[in-house]
């Protein structure tokens, strides 16, 4: 606790267990550089790499990227994360992404190219079974990638009415309700074929969503409506400058400012954050810096900063953010092996 029994802020980071991470990792967060210091961690779920924080920021959900699949809960009021039962197998492959929605955990499960719903209980804690799960349908035109369906992410909409889920494998973004707890598709839209969706953010107003394209490195803009659940893809835009210099250019995460002005992505192989801006219905590329790291497979803005969890060097870079340019600026770093996320309370 701070001084007068406000809770300082707190940062979660997820990590690859299998390739040495710690786990789940608690950190305090300085109001003013954005800088973090790691309290403890908890080992007890496989590969947590996508993690989601409830509204009151008691509780804490993961992902357990597996073959298998599974989501946990942990409680996190101390400096260490405390497990919360046992993990919930979904019946889904590989979860990359989760987020809560209408009472209930949903996980984007790429292996398995599924959505599944596991209810979460007024206490917190999960059920024992998932209550439902919609099984994506499609492939793409990338050999290697796109021979099925893969949901790399599963979101609300800013209105809370609906669940927006990105397929890499299927080049498309599904809309979803739930009924009595099961998954449902609402509409489909489609992308650019060989596109590879992976992570979409919405604009701050609700109007305009931000698709970052992983096979292609680009975003792509399309116009939100809420009132009936659609998407209309408008403009494409390149995250770098030219070609890829090097190794193959993979976007990973993105993310938009607070007030709307800039949109963010990371992307693999060049190692680069990108500054895009907000014109109207289309992007702007303003430039790229380095990301701090290598391999960023993960960015979250927090109090006008920007974290990223770089995986292969196995740090959480943070920057401050210029609010007149969007350009970031390197603040500092904490190592933490094959680190995948970042999320904040």
């Amino acid at each position: 606790m701070t001084d007068g029994g406000r809770r300082e802020r707190r940062a979660f980071i997820g990590s690859f267990t299998a390739a040495g991470g710690p786990g789940v990792v608690a950190a305090t967060v300085d109001a003013d550089s954005g800088a973090l210091t790691v309290l403890g961690s908890a080992d007890g779920v496989p590969d947590p790499s996508y993690l989601a924080l409830d509204s009151d920021g008691e509780t804490l959900y993961s992902v357990s990227e597996t073959a298998e699949g599974a989501v946990a809960a942990f409680r996190v009021n101390g400096d260490k994360p405390e497990l919360l039962g046992a993990p919930v197998h979904i019946g889904g492959a590989g979860p990359t992404y989760l987020s809560l929605f209408a009472g209930h955990v949903l996980t984007a499960d790429y292996g398995s190219g599924t959505v599944t719903a596991v209810p979460v209980r007024p206490d917190g804690t999960l059920s024992d079974r998932p209550s439902g799960q919609v099984r994506h349908v499609g492939s793409g035109p990338h050999q290697q990638r796109q021979q099925g369906p893969h949901a790399h992410q599963v979101q609300p909409d800013p209105s809370g009415r609906w669940a927006v889920s990105v397929d890499l494998g299927t080049d498309s973004v599904r809309v979803c309700t739930l009924d009595a707890g099961r998954p449902v598709l609402h509409r489909e839209t489609a992308l650019r074929p060989g596109s590879g969706p992976r992570h979409l953010a919405f604009h701050p107003d609700g109007s305009h969503a931000y698709i970052a394209n992983e096979l292609t490195p680009t975003v792509t803009v399309c116009r939100w409506d809420a009132e009936d659940g659609s998407l209309k893809p408008l403009t494409e835009t390149s995250v770098l400058p030219g070609a890829p210099a090097g190794e193959a250019a993979y976007p990973s995460g993105i993310v938009t400012s607070p007030d709307g002005r800039f949109v963010w992505t990371a992307t693999r192989g060049e190692d680069v954050l990108s500054v895009l801006a907000v014109e109207g219905e289309g992007l702007r590329l303003v430039g790229t810096v380095p990301c701090g790291g290598h391999w960023p497979r993960a960015i979250t803005e927090a109090g006008g900063h920007l974290y990223v969890a770089n995986e292969r060097s196995g740090d959480v870079t943070w920057f401050a953010v210029d609010p007149t340019t969007g350009v970031p600026r390197r603040g500092g770093s904490i190592q933490v092996t094959a680190a995948s996320c970042v999320v904040f309370g």
